[in-house]
């Protein structure tokens, strides 16, 4: 009993180590596009961003085509003056500009981790002074709006759209503003 005891242990511990030696892709190996489904979460892992975003858009039009159509061309207007703010944003002529952002956040990073390891600052200021004041509400809104559409909740899909559709003008507010400096 105790021979295979160890055995299986040894077999345990040898596999995985085995398998780590074989480090080479085998040649039939094919590289598959990206196969997500709709409420699977992958943080930053989808192969096509752009595309999950003009997906999650238009799903974001449909909404507001069901539950705030007065605001349809609003709503509009407001995503496509996002899209060409970040166009221009990411453009080359632009890249001076985003590295020097770069920079000073990387700077104020920097300071604002001594200030923690001194103990100037708690994690909580730490955390909001880290996102510059933002909290990455409209993530928050979106997903609330998700769930309340879930739900069939009218009422609270009408009030998160509106509340998102204000996140959203602050946020090209915003990047006008980076874009003037």
């Amino acid at each position: 009993m105790k021979f295979k005891g160890l055995i299986f242990t040894l077999g345990l511990f040898l596999m995985p180590a085995a398998a780590l030696a074989n480090d080479t892709i085998p040649a039939n190996y094919e590289a598959k596009p990206c196969d997500c489904k709709d409420g699977e979460r992958h943080h930053m892992n989808h192969k096509d961003w752009q595309a999950m975003m003009a997906q999650r858009e238009q799903k974001l039009l449909g909404w507001v085509s069901q539950y705030t159509p007065e605001k349809k061309a609003e709503w509009s207007r407001v995503l496509k003056e996002k899209k060409d703010l970040r166009t221009k944003w990411m453009s080359p002529d632009n890249s001076a500009k985003r590295e020097q952002w770069k920079k000073e956040r990387i700077a104020k990073m920097e300071e604002l981790k001594k200030q923690f390891e001194l103990g100037k600052i708690t994690k909580e200021e730490f955390m909001r002074q880290a996102h510059g004041g933002k909290e990455m509400g409209h993530w928050k809104t979106f997903h609330e709006l998700r769930i309340a559409v879930d739900k069939k909740d009218n009422k609270q899909a009408a009030i998160l759209l509106n509340q998102l559709l204000e996140q959203t003008k602050q946020h090209n507010k915003l990047m006008k503003e980076k874009l003037a400096k």
